[in-house]
């Protein structure tokens, strides 16, 4: 009998992905966390790992499997609630983000698309631990990698439907 795994609830663009490396290459690990808001607070930003402090309440959407040691995403607790419905996709496009992401000097930002999950992906996510931040802090890890994906499939589009200007 097949036993269907879980999609992942954080993947990134191969483009997005050679950017991160060239990033990794610079500043070390890093890390992603998505929060809410408007402007430049509804992008991924990526940060060197441990420069941004990950607050209880925040969920690690996975670790992407780029690099040695991956990248974590995390996103904050009220938007995770917003979004748990959707593969948050990380992409990057031309154009400077603002804010202290480490890609800004770069002259591309990083930029979260959506993609909704179907019926049974979202069963199967049901059984899913989801991990806080107080509970990665007592040690609980995800199992598995997102993966690398070769582009944003067309189903995906920016959280809110609008490619930015």
């Amino acid at each position: 009998m097949n036993n269907p795994t879980a999609p992942a609830a954080a993947v990134i663009t191969a483009a997005a992905a050679e950017l991160l490396i060239r990033l990794q290459d610079r500043h070390g690990p890093v890390m992603f966390h998505q929060s809410g808001g408007c402007c430049d607070g509804s992008s991924p930003m990526c940060y060197p790992l441990g420069d941004f402090l990950v607050g209880d309440r925040d969920v690690m959407l996975g670790v992407l499997d780029v690099g040695a040691q991956g990248v974590p995403v995390w996103i904050s607790g009220p938007q995770y609630r917003a979004w748990k419905h959707t593969q948050l996709v990380i992409d990057v496009v031309p154009g400077r983000g603002g804010g202290f992401s480490l890609e800004t000097p770069e002259g591309l930002r990083f930029l979260s698309r959506g993609r909704v999950f179907t019926d049974d992906e979202k069963a199967l996510l049901e059984a899913v631990p989801v991990i806080t931040g107080a509970d990665y802090e007592h040690g609980e890890r995800p199992s598995t990698r997102g993966p690398v994906l070769d582009q944003a499939t067309p189903e995906t589009c920016p959280p809110g439907g609008r490619e930015p200007q």
